[in-house]
Parts: structure tokens; sequence; C-alpha cells
């Protein structure tokens, strides 16, 4: 499934990939001109093929209780930011709130914390 044209790199289009990483299905959003490879299932690196590093793995906001969705994605490489909804278990408790995100060649994906 194609999500929209890689911000990156001039000809990658960015797709989902499935991926297991220690044990449980995880999808990755990454552009066509980047290969990832790994050993143990946990460290991904880029092979020497790839022209591109773009990635975003489904579940790097998952300490705040958020799954990246496809329409999420496809957002967010239109827009260059978004506005989502967190959640922080402080203190035993439930607290939902929203936060934007924008496009971070190094993480994916960074929260602004203004």
């Amino acid at each position: 499934m194609i999500l929209g044209k890689c911000p990156y790199c001039d000809d990658g289009e960015i797709e989902v990939r499935d991926k297991e990483v220690r044990g449980k299905k995880v999808k990755l959003y990454a552009c066509s001109n980047a290969m990832w490879k790994t050993e143990d299932g946990e460290m991904f690196e880029l092979t020497q093929e790839s022209t591109c590093d773009f990635k975003i793995w489904q579940n790097t906001l998952s300490r705040y209780g958020k799954w990246l969705s496809y329409k999420e994605v496809r957002e967010l490489l239109c827009e260059e930011s978004l506005e989502i909804e967190l959640l922080s278990k402080k203190y035993e408790k439930k607290v939902y709130y929203k936060k934007f995100i924008t496009l971070n060649q190094e993480y994916g994906v960074s929260v602004i914390w203004d």
C-alpha cells in the first residue's frame, strides 16, 4: 500500500511494510528507496543499496498511548504537522491531551512540546 510521496527524496513513495519486533507485529512506514535489514529482529539497519532513510514506526509514540494509523501518516506527509491525542498515566490517572507532531528525519516523528 502506498501512502504518499517521500518528503526526503525525489522519486520515493512511502509504503507500508509488516515487521516483527520482539515478537510483536508492527507496521513500518518507509520509503521505497530504503531497504532495511536485521539480524536479531530488534535493530534495523539500512542496506548499502538504500538511497533514502525515511521511516516511521507505527508504534513510535506507544509510550504516549498512540499508534499511528495509515490515515494519520498520509495526513502528516501532506501537511508536515498533525494534531494527535496522547495519553499520560501520571499519578495513576489517565489524562488525554493534544499535541502536534512533525516529521523528523532521525526519529520519524517529533512531538512539539511548546
